[in-house]
């Protein structure tokens, strides 16, 4: 196994300082801090936009809404082939500053048309764009590490590393709510833009400076997903009972979470007039939701998973959904709703999102590459799709109102609820039919 040789760190005390949160070896220190910032800058900015884009959600209609939904999903249809295509046949070494300097100059162009005042395309273009961004910068960003480190190096320091993802995931919406009362939301595209530009420099040195001319030959991540891997992964979960679980389990949660997302930008546009404040609140939101996943990680995901099981951890995202219909039924307020998304989010990434991950460790490799790909891209994002649809049919063209629509989602998250708490015994069924 190829193993990396870094360059001398420059100093022995943050070597030492590291060496006590994490088991970093000689020489790692300065790829370890190296990385650690870049996702942190790439994360920070995404979370600076996406404030941006929520508001701009909030001013849309219903109808825009599930339009926006639905382009993002064709988009992301579209561009993840691409993108696969792209990574393949390219060098790996310029493709991400490329493709990072790419969206800044996507971003600047949306800052010059905000500045001459946005419309309803400008809108959900931005929509658009914000709602496809994260899914390619974070990928770029792991196939650098999987360039960087082997397995054994991965192991000790991924989880580091993910720790600057946090750290980006918290000063964003920091910065987003202190900065756009000061500068503006458009100019807050220019930051994110500026902080994107940075990791994409920091990778450029860490491959420069760190990656020897020989690249690892154990690479950690998988390559990404292209047009015939995502065809097949379909195959392979509409014949395999145990990855059509899964898969139903990620569209469920896309279908009732996007209905309360819907509804707080309903609430939103319509409770808070003030662009900038709007921003704020959004922002605020996505802090609150951040500081409480990195608790609950550190805190309770490893106790729930090891002492209670997956199906338990599984199922505190449709328990808490299942609560929050109800209590929305009852109370249709926006900080109501505002505090169910965060109680989702918080359960879907510091939960839900672990114990479906280990659900595919009784997959084949292959297999696990082909379904998983397919379902973090084409379920995930035709859940928000057919949401919107859903939820627009019901309200609009056959008159319901939406706590009745609420209600009436009850009985799908108890199945939801139902699905989930079977995963134990699910994935011993699957383990010991490999044996």
């Amino acid at each position: 196994m190829a193993h990396i040789q870094h360059p001398r760190d420059a100093s022995s005390s943050v070597h030492a300082l590291l060496r006590r949160i994490v088991a970093i070896e000689p020489g790692e220190a300065l790829a370890a801090m190296g990385s650690f910032a870049t996702f942190a800058l790439v994360l920070g900015g995404y979370y600076l936009i996406r404030p941006v884009r929520e508001n701009f959600s909030a001013e849309a209609t219903s109808d825009q809404r599930q339009l926006w939904f639905l382009l993002v999903f064709l988009v992301m249809l579209a561009a993840v082939p691409a993108f696969g295509w792209l990574v393949a046949r390219f060098s790996r070494a310029w493709i991400l500053p490329a493709l990072y300097a790419a969206f800044v100059a996507i971003m600047l162009g949306f800052w010059i048309a905000l500045r001459a005042g946005a419309g309803p395309e400008l809108s959900g273009a931005f929509f658009v764009f914000g709602s496809v961004f994260n899914l390619f910068v974070v990928s770029l960003f792991w196939i650098l590490m999987s360039d960087l480190y082997d397995s054994a190096q991965a192991k000790r320091l991924y989880g580091f590393i993910a720790a600057g993802g946090t750290t980006g995931a918290v000063l964003g919406p920091i910065l987003a709510s202190g900065l756009v009362p000061i500068v503006g939301q458009e100019n807050l595209l220019l930051v994110a833009g500026l902080a994107l530009l940075a990791a994409a420099a920091l990778s450029v040195w860490l491959r420069r400076r760190v990656l020897p001319a020989t690249l690892a030959k154990n690479n950690v991540a998988e390559a990404p997903p292209t047009l015939r891997s995502l065809v097949s992964g379909a195959e392979r979960v509409v014949r395999d009972p145990y990855l059509l679980r899964i898969a139903l389990y990620v569209l469920i949660a896309n279908l009732l979470s996007t209905f309360f997302y819907l509804e707080q930008s309903r609430l939103a546009g319509a409770t808070i007039l003030d662009a900038t404040e709007r921003v704020q609140f959004f922002a605020e939101r996505d802090l609150i939701t951040s500081v409480l996943t990195v608790l609950v990680q550190v805190a309770l995901t490893g106790r729930i998973m090891s002492r209670l099981g997956i199906g338990a951890a599984a199922s505190v995202l449709p328990a808490l959904t299942l609560a929050g219909l109800a209590l929305y039924a009852a109370m249709p307020e926006l900080h109501v709703v505002a505090g169910i998304m965060v109680a989702e989010r918080v359960a879907a990434f510091a939960l839900s999102n672990p114990a479906t991950k280990v659900l595919y460790t009784a997959v084949g490799v292959d297999e696990r590459y082909k379904a998983q790909n397919f379902i973090d891209t084409v379920v995930y994002r035709g859940g928000d799709a057919l949401s919107g649809a859903v939820f627009n049919g019901l309200t609009k063209a056959m008159g319901w109102p939406l706590a009745a629509v609420a209600v009436a989602s009850i009985p799908l998250a108890g199945a939801w609820l139902w699905m989930a708490s079977g995963f134990d015994k699910a994935l011993r069924q699957r383990q010991e039919n490999a044996r």
